[in-house]
């Protein structure tokens, strides 16, 4: 009988062995599955987790805002801070601190939260807001947003000048008090 106990403890080994080598692989696999899924999640849907939070937000020529984020659409985000809002093209964003942990799948966000930069500055246009517009050459214009076009804003400078901005060099639109 003790080659048989000795066959059977064998066996009981090279399963073990093998439910650990299974293991392990395992681990291997989700580790590589949950890095492949997470290069699908975007700056946009980890904003949209921190709705409502207080962040700060890197800005080139601007420097770090912080606020709370109060919206976050497919390609913006509005940052309120110190009585002020902030509308924030989310490719001029060179750092963030304070966003949460988590993210929201695009497919999960209510119609409204996909509007894009456009319906954010369609709203100053129609407000008649006063705002400082930032620009990626560190330039700001004290102005009015008069219209919204399909790649560029449309301003009025306090002096009347109009001047139209690509998106491409916005950094940020901030509300002014009048």
């Amino acid at each position: 009988m003790s080659w048989e106990h000795d066959l059977f403890a064998l066996l009981d080994d090279l399963e073990g062995q093998a439910a650990v080598a299974w293991e392990a692989d395992r681990e291997a696999e989700l580790a590589d599955r949950a890095r492949t899924e997470y290069a699908a999640v975007t700056l946009a849907s980890r904003l949209m987790a921190s709705r409502g939070r207080e962040v700060a937000l890197d800005l080139p020529h601007v420097g770090r805002l912080e606020g709370r984020l109060a919206r976050v659409g497919e390609e913006w985000c509005l940052l309120g801070a110190t009585g002020q809002e902030w509308i924030v093209p989310l490719r001029a964003v060179t750092g963030v601190r304070g966003a949460s942990g988590r993210s929201v799948p695009e497919v999960a966000w209510s119609p409204v939260d996909r509007l894009g930069l456009r319906a954010a500055l369609r709203r100053l246009a129609d407000a008649g807001a006063r705002c400082l517009v930032h620009l990626a050459d560190g330039t700001r214009h004290e102005a009015y947003v008069d219209r919204v076009g399909a790649d560029f804003l449309e301003g009025r400078a306090t002096s009347g000048e109009v001047f139209l901005v690509p998106y491409a060099g916005l950094v940020a639109v901030q509300s002014r008090d009048d």
